[in-house]
């Protein structure tokens, strides 16, 4: 039997990088056998904006296909809601998102920690942990876990930051989400940043990229770029990760960046990668013996990249 828990990964998708509509979403995640999904906007609307009857059809089309969601993507914290913009914002969605939670009986919300806004940085950093706490806490008291992102936001690039960050707010409603492939365009080692935070990753999102000469980021199939995406997983594998990968492939749609690739089938696409992505475990299932020690690493100075 293999030391590795390939077997217990939850393979799973941000639908709305397949299809905007619901159907489309399931009819990418039946092609690809898989039976559960990340819910973040559905026909360009985000998950909290839905009307009460479009969020109802929406929990009944997905319990009539047999699927599961594995957790909720926020706008809480991320690039456009600046430390100075208003918590309020953010309360609001997450009351929304709690409710919505329970009826879909899922628990994992994702967040970031907000872009700075011209703040000195201690300034910057002490916002950001006092409203992560306020967020923490209200979370706690309806049941859910946030998962922060290594994305936009103050922790977002250094795993000093983050580390801060979980001591600070000491719960076990405040965890991690690690997107692999967000190394490339914020300009870090994604296998460097992941090994001192992955005893404390909850949730997986799965993406590629590569650098082009112009320096702009160039998404790919799972394993075809420069996110050292095997890498990642063999770290995740060794700290005894049990949770899901989620697809974000970014290949034709990202619908929070308002973006649509011209003549580019979404879906087909979103299946491809999902196909590159149990292609290249099975390939790690065949060789563990390759797998690192979980041991901490040093934390290196951010390189840079966009806010």
């Amino acid at each position: 039997m293999s030391p590795f828990p390939y077997d217990r990964w939850t393979l799973t998708g941000i639908g709305d990088e397949a299809a905007s509509d619901t159907d489309g979403q399931l009819a990418a995640l039946a092609r690809l056998g898989w039976d559960s999904v990340e819910l973040r906007s559905v026909d360009g609307i985000a998950l909290a904006d839905l009307t009460p009857a479009a969020f109802a059809g929406l929990t009944r089309r997905l319990a009539d296909a047999g699927v599961r969601v594995v957790a909720v993507a926020s706008r809480i914290g991320n690039w456009a809601r600046p430390i100075t913009g208003d918590l309020a914002l953010d309360l609001t969605e997450l009351d929304i998102l709690a409710e919505r939670c329970a009826a879909l009986d899922c628990r994992f919300v994702r967040i970031m920690s907000y872009p700075n806004d011209g703040l000195p940085e201690p300034d910057w950093a002490d916002r950001v942990l006092a409203r992560t706490a306020v967020l923490t806490d209200r979370a706690a008291r309806a049941g859910l876990v946030l998962l922060h992102e290594n994305c936009a936001g103050w922790a977002g690039e250094r795993a000093d930051r983050t580390l801060r960050l979980l001591s600070a707010v000491d719960s076990p409603a405040l965890r991690l989400l690690f997107d692999i492939g967000n190394g490339v365009p914020y300009g870090y080692s994604a296998p460097e940043l992941l090994r001192p935070l992955a005893p404390y990753v909850a949730h997986v999102h799965v993406k590629d990229a590569v650098r082009t000469p112009d320096g702009e980021t160039a998404y790919t199939l799972p394993g075809e770029g420069d996110a050292e995406v095997a890498a990642c997983l063999r770290i995740l594998a060794a700290h005894g990760y049990t949770g899901a990968l989620s697809l974000e492939p970014h290949l034709a749609l990202r619908p929070h960046e308002g973006l649509t690739r011209a003549g580019e089938d979404a879906a087909d696409l979103f299946v491809r990668a999902g196909r590159a992505l149990a292609g290249l475990l099975r390939s790690l299932d065949e060789a563990p013996d390759r797998a690192p020690a979980p041991t901490p690493a040093s934390v290196a100075a951010p390189l840079g990249g966009p806010a």
